[in-house]
């Protein structure tokens, strides 16, 4: 036997390495085996490198606006591959950072594949190297779902992971889904120069978010140039001399798209293939690993972390159950998550921020209600700023002002989802959101305008 140890995590994502860390420094011998690269999908091929791109199609956007500031220029070109090398060296300096955190904590860093063999034995491929483990963490993340019509040759066809490194952008695309990744590639493509469509198979855009906020994104992306079509569903795609014939099915009525690529932006599937489960017998339904409240798995001493468990496919969420799964195994009784207050982020320009219930969903849920609004134009910074394209929603409950969801769209407003969440963790209220005084001018003074219109008293609106 290599070595013995109270923790083996499998998976060196924002849940496996934060649950390696965690379990560290609260005393545990712990190894993290790991694959592929550290920091795995986020740091490396999705939102670290998105944000660093995301970030060069913001800068190009006000190019394209520089008449709106006195700026005038000849010649103007944005060179995409260099904005791909930029992300490239975010992402290495991410990563370096992990190693360091691992070596830091004494965190013993394993290279291969790992497969458990029963009896808490992890075993590493392909050297055949065995762990012994009193406890095991399973954090290997997912990969982009795909659909039939379209089968995946990371050339003409792609997913999020060949197009994080695309560097010789294509005259047009399609890009099949119109949730978060969808939306800030269809952003990112347009701002340098690429004819988007997107096809989304739900009635709107960003089908998760509140219906309010779906519409302001529909209309801030087509004001970018986005061709949206929603309500449809790919049926085909052809290859036609360099590029593809997409065939698109709205209520019965056919259409062909014409693009030189097609990215599937459809959601994620675990990767809980490969892992030997069944020989621990441990439970997955729909290839998601099933865990309880504190993260272990139907099998005593077997944990599973991130987006392999199918709660919540976001970074963060991941980070947050390592650290449950890891005070859980140190002997702590750690506070359950609650799924639905998450916070969730989507970066296209005007960005996405929620967490909590959409108005419809408390409504179904049986809240008696009322809701706090503001929008961007009424604000003086988002109009300093020219970006007056957003509003935020506060949806409350309406006998005690407690916020049972928060939905916004606008300039960094991902920024503000810190300051609600932490009112509704402390139980606070509308009324003392309205009371706290937000500097002038700022972004955040929606948070307070919002809430004082929920309690009939907003003054700028």
């Amino acid at each position: 036997m290599a070595g013995e140890y109270d923790l083996v995590v499998i998976g060196a994502g924002p849940g496996g390495y934060v649950a390696a860390i965690g379990a560290a420094q609260l005393g545990l011998k712990t190894a993290i085996v790991e694959r592929d690269e550290l920091g795995g999908v986020c740091l490396n091929w999705g939102c670290i490198p998105s944000k660093a791109l995301l970030k060069n199609a913001e800068v190009v956007s006000y190019f394209h606006r520089a008449e709106e500031f006195g700026l005038k220029f000849d010649g103007f070109s944005a060179d995409y591959a260099v904005a791909i090398e930029r992300s490239r060296k975010v992402v290495d300096r991410n990563v370096r950072g992990v190693g360091y955190l691992l070596r830091k904590n004494e965190v013993e860093h394993i290279a291969g594949e790992a497969i458990l063999r029963g009896g808490g034995i992890v075993e590493v491929a392909p050297e055949g190297q065995r762990l012994q483990a009193k406890n095991i963490v399973i954090a290997t993340g997912a990969r982009p779902r795909t659909i039939p019509p379209f089968p995946i040759d990371g050339d003409r066809i792609i997913t999020s992971k060949e197009a994080i490194v695309l560097s010789d952008l294509p005259q047009s695309m399609v890009i099949v889904g119109g949730g978060a990744i969808g939306l800030e590639f269809a952003y990112l493509y347009r701002m340098y120069g690429v004819a988007v469509t997107l096809v989304e198979l739900l009635p709107r855009l960003a089908p998760n978010e509140d219906q309010e906020i779906s519409r302001q994104v529909e209309r801030s992306m087509g004001r970018h140039g986005v061709n949206i079509i929603t309500g449809a569903g790919v049926t085909a795609a052809v290859q036609e001399g360099n590029g593809l014939k997409v065939t698109v099915d709205k209520a019965g009525n056919q259409q062909t798209l014409s693009c030189d690529k097609v990215l599937v932006a459809v959601g994620v599937q675990p990767n809980s293939e490969g892992l030997g489960l069944d020989t621990p017998g441990v439970a997955t339904e729909g290839g998601n690993i099933q865990v309880d409240s504190s993260m272990a798995t139907n099998v005593p001493g077997i944990y599973a972390i991130g987006d392999v468990t199918g709660k919540l496919a976001l970074a963060h969420v991941a980070s947050a159950q390592a650290a449950v799964a890891a005070e859980t195994i140190a002997g702590q009784e750690p506070r359950p998550l609650d799924y639905a207050m998450m916070p969730r982020a989507t970066y296209c320009q005007p960005q996405i921020a929620s967490f909590g219930l959409t108005e419809a969903q408390a409504v179904e849920a049986g809240h008696d209600i009322k809701t706090g609004k503001f929008n961007l134009q009424a604000n003086g910074k988002a109009l300093g700023m020219g970006e007056t394209d957003g509003m935020i929603k506060l949806v409350v409950d309406s006998r005690y002002g407690e916020i049972l969801g928060a939905h916004m769209v606008g300039p960094e407003v991902t920024e503000l989802l810190g300051e609600l969440s932490l009112t509704r963790l402390l139980e606070g209220t509308t009324l003392e959101l309205g009371w706290m005084v937000h500097a002038h001018p700022t972004i955040s003074e929606i948070i307070k305008e919002a809430a004082l219109d929920a309690e009939g008293r907003a003054v700028h609106m």
